[in-house]
């Protein structure tokens, strides 16, 4: 096995450390321990861990000042560890949490590692036409089912407070714009977004349910021979709230045309082999057992401007040296078209 480790720039750590760490902490562990970073992750590095008897994932926070809510590992954990030991729900078995920065410099958390397809672009090129509607079947399903887990049954009963969900977001992604603002830019749209999102809240959320919070095609593992997921990742933005501002950020992928967010806005659905947004709709209801989705219209609006703000917060990282994707900056370009379509949702377009 080779010995060489695989860092971006910035993000490397103490291996030799880490391998002593899990040595005494993780059952089963064995030296000698190689090192790869993911080229994904916008917020929390993650890195492949190949030993000679198994592989494992380790995600960490960042390095660097810290916003006190952000890179929320813990949180990451404490859900996956409740689903992994209490559902069928897919995600990868959540092994050991280390809060002490001394190990690597900064906490982290280490999982079992899933094999798998994880596909980047939604139109899936890779894949045949005929092949493509049961990925996506299989994804919306999916959603569906973690909305209809008993998170309080299984231990996450306080792990958000689900009354005014929508109204709390909308508030607390406007204060981070307006505390990015100061260096990633002011955006006309956006400040419409905040005063619409505000007045027109829906008079009544729906039912609470587990949130994933980040709900898209690049976050989860699908099986390498069937369209099934085998485990959805990227946990750090999972509350308790309403479904349906979950399910209206995933369902943003068949507004947004491709930039540094991969979008279906302007592609052919029926030529691709993709189902119709309509369609989508529908086949997660039918697995709720829901007959139609209330307000989705605000729901898309509302997550329209959640993603720019999220944009947003990647610009201010880039203009602050922070970022830690080769990717970011295609994301911060995307907060002026983001809040634009926002707006245009909120209108009624």
């Amino acid at each position: 096995m080779s010995t060489g480790h695989e860092f971006r720039p910035g993000l490397e750590f103490d291996v030799p450390s880490l391998e002593r760490y899990l040595g005494a902490n993780l059952a089963g562990f064995s030296a000698p321990l190689r090192v790869r970073q993911f080229p994904g992750g916008q917020s929390n590095p993650t890195y492949r861990l190949d030993t000679p008897s198994a592989s494992y994932v380790l995600r960490r926070k960042p390095p660097g000042q810290l916003l006190p809510s952000a890179h929320a590992i813990e949180r990451e954990y404490r859900v996956m560890l409740a689903l992994a030991n209490h559902t069928q729900f897919p995600v990868g078995q959540p092994l050991l949490l280390c809060e002490e920065p001394h190990v690597i410099g900064t906490a982290f958390y280490v999982m079992e590692h899933v094999e798998g397809r994880i596909f980047w672009d939604p139109t899936l090129p890779e894949l045949s036409r005929e092949a493509r509607r049961p990925l996506f079947v299989a994804m919306a399903e999916t959603l569906a089912d973690l909305h209809s887990v008993d998170y309080v049954s299984i231990g996450l009963a306080d792990f958000g407070k689900p009354e005014g969900y929508v109204a709390r977001q909308v508030a607390r992604w406007s204060k981070q714009y307006t505390v990015d603002a100061s260096v990633a830019g002011r955006v006309d749209e956006m400040e419409r977004l905040i005063d619409w999102l505000a007045r027109n809240a829906p008079a009544r959320e729906q039912p609470p349910a587990l949130l994933h919070g980040d709900y898209r095609l690049d976050n989860m593992i699908f099986d390498a021979q069937a369209p099934r997921v085998r485990a959805v990742l990227d946990w750090e933005l999972s509350t308790v709230g309403d479904p349906l501002a979950d399910f209206a950020y995933h369902l943003m992928v068949y507004r947004i045309a491709s930039g540094g967010v991969r979008g279906l806005g302007g592609v052919d659905l029926a030529a691709t082999g993709l189902p119709s947004e309509a369609e989508y709709v529908q086949i997660y209801c039918r697995r709720r057992g829901l007959g139609e989705l209330p307000d989705l219209h605000y729901y898309i609006a509302y997550c329209l401007f959640r993603l720019a703000a999220i944009c947003h917060g990647i610009a201010g990282r880039v203009q602050r040296g922070t970022a830690v994707s080769p990717q970011a900056k295609l994301y911060a370009a995307q907060v002026g078209p983001l809040a634009e379509l926002g707006w245009r949702t909120a209108q009624g377009d």
